[in-house]
């Protein structure tokens, strides 16, 4: 193939784009594709019109678009999604015969059958060298184990989110990017873990919307521990509350919650 553009194609509603190399200039956003991935041949997505090959910029080598896809290639990958369903139940029987700590999550096949990749989750490592032998005996084709972390597990299963909706892992974000526990204290949470965590077991993604705009709006903020002047009376900074723009002031005999705009009336006081 004489690859002269590169396009974004991505396998799942949600999963994230990856380019390939493609001699097909015309390819169009939601165009069904068979392209040769790490996993085989699969059948992906058009995700971004492609691109003069010129445009390039990476080191990572491009693999390619085979075709458009058929009505044969959608047929069989079609059945291709029930076969892989089966594999889990056999699969499943297996682990349980040889005792492994082991429990998969997904399975697919390539397009032309030849591998089948399942998706496993467990606490530790695991000899799986003897089910991979039953398995190719069972399937008859190339079998690859893969054990993927807590995140990637919420990701495949799906679930409801505290907020009620469908998980954002599972339904719209295509990269999974590290929480910090210092954006909880940066929104003013209370630091409790098991309410701030997901499905995964690991802090939400969600507090990684607002962590921009939280930072941006405490700009106007005084610090946790000024002080300021009220005629004689000192006042401390022990709160603020940025989305009602209100400041909390404390002293030993008197408590007050002022807006922002009131704190200009205030005296800074130099400790």
């Amino acid at each position: 193939m004489n690859i002269t553009h590169y396009a974004g194609v991505k396998f799942s509603s949600n999963g994230k784009a990856y380019y390939f190399g493609t001699d097909i200039a015309d390819l169009h956003i939601g165009d069904k594709v068979v392209a040769e991935s790490v996993r085989g041949l699969q059948v992906g997505e058009v995700a971004s019109t492609p691109v003069e090959i010129s445009q390039y910029k990476s080191s990572l080598e491009l693999k390619p678009i085979v075709r458009i896809a058929t009505e044969d290639d959608i047929l069989l990958f079609d059945e291709n999604i029930k076969r892989a369903k089966e594999a889990m139940h056999i699969s499943m029987e297996e682990i349980n015969k040889l005792g492994l700590e082991m429990r998969p999550i997904d399975a697919e096949y390539a397009l032309d059958g030849t591998k089948l990749t399942i998706a496993y989750v467990a606490d530790d490592r695991v000899d799986f060298r003897e089910l991979l032998k039953v398995l190719a005996y069972r399937f008859h084709c190339r079998i690859e184990l893969r054990q993927v972390g807590s995140r990637d597990k919420a990701k495949m299963v799906g679930g409801i989110g505290l907020c009620g909706l469908p998980l954002c892992c599972s339904t719209f974000l295509t990269t999974m990017e590290g929480i910090s526990i210092n954006r909880a204290k940066n929104q003013m949470l209370s630091l409790n873990i098991p309410k701030l965590s997901g499905h995964c077991g690991k802090l939400i993604c969600c507090l990684a919307y607002e962590d921009d705009a939280y930072t941006e709006l405490k700009k106007d903020f005084p610090r946790i521990g000024d002080q300021y002047k009220d005629g004689e009376d000192v006042f401390k900074v022990t709160g603020i509350n940025v989305l009602s723009r209100t400041v909390k002031l404390e002293n030993e005999e008197d408590v007050r919650f002022i807006t922002l705009d009131d704190l200009k009336d205030y005296r800074f006081n130099k400790k």
